[in-house]
């Protein structure tokens, strides 16, 4: 199978049938987990409270999950409506969950001579938009604490419709993140270029809108568990974080990283062509700094 960005438009691919497996599927739950998980950290945000994020390209909710488990709210924007159905039922299961639980505390409250309102706890929640980010961001200046992106950024790469043109699209959605993020904020966008020019015009389209930052590749040694991440920030002085190493398959088994063979696709979970996954001509892209 060809990369799915070559079959044609995002909202196409992931039709209800592909949502539904994306969702359901225990290792792409889980390595979505560890990206995401990876990508907040990046994300540095202030320890010991809320922040409010904004998930571009959030499918069906399995980054925004993580989100929520480490207590932000989220705000979730993505191109197809099927994945945004299977992300906003499992929002609806999780706050009749809170209800009952609500429900559920205040009576054991008030039976301990509690009264009610005993049960206060801080429970995240999400929120969801249908939206295509190659169109910009349609959220007020300086709404969101930081940005994260799973697995979709490289969709901006490609014209799957009459009159995309790539580099406008890029520009578009990175000068409205521009405007959407706090002053002080982080984005933290992984993806899969295909080539090593579509991470140069990713970078450059970022840096050119005013966002400094730059490329860390984890695992670069590893055809199976390498990652990028796009991290932009707004600071002049910004110094490269360093990417995850790993010097072999073992050392990795040994980390607990799941890799690309582990779901079966060569670095997205839908199956793409192994053999078309790394160019050994090209030597790979390493960590870039602008």
């Amino acid at each position: 199978m060809s990369r799915p960005e070559l079959t044609g438009h995002a909202s196409l691919f992931y039709n209800a049938k592909e949502a539904r497996k994306y969702d359901t599927s225990s290792r792409m739950i889980g390595v979505q987990r560890e990206i995401t998980e990876r990508a907040i950290e990046l994300l540095r945000l202030p320890p010991n409270r809320p922040c409010h994020v904004l998930d571009v390209g959030c499918g069906s909710g399995l980054s925004g999950r993580v989100l929520e488990e480490q207590g932000h709210v989220w705000v979730g924007c993505d191109v197809s409506r099927d994945m945004l159905d299977v992300a906003n039922e499992r929002i609806l299961r999780d706050e009749s969950d809170d209800e009952e639980d609500d429900e559920s505390g205040e009576d054991n409250a008030m039976d301990e001579g509690k009264g009610k309102g005993a049960n206060t706890t801080f429970k995240p929640k999400g929120d969801l938009m249908h939206h295509d980010m190659g169109t910009g961001l349609p959220y007020r200046p300086s709404t969101f604490d930081g940005c994260i992106s799973i697995s979709a950024l490289q969709w901006l790469c490609y014209s799957n419709a009459t009159g995309q043109i790539p580099k406008r699209r890029l520009l578009r959605f990175f000068s409205n993140l521009y405007q959407v993020l706090r002053r002080g904020a982080r984005a933290v966008l992984q993806f899969y270029p295909e080539t090593a020019e579509q991470a140069i015009l990713i970078s450059e389209c970022a840096s050119r809108v005013g966002f400094a930052g730059g490329i860390v590749v984890d695992y670069p040694n590893s055809a199976k568990a390498k990652k990028h991440y796009l991290v932009l920030s707004f600071d002049r002085a910004y110094k490269g974080d360093q990417g995850l190493a790993a010097t072999s398959s073992t050392a990795l088994a040994q980390k607990g990283v799941r890799t690309d063979e582990d779901f079966g696709s060569n670095g997205n979970g839908n199956g793409r062509d192994k053999q078309k996954v790394h160019k050994k001509k090209r030597g790979g892209i390493k960590t870039k700094e602008w």
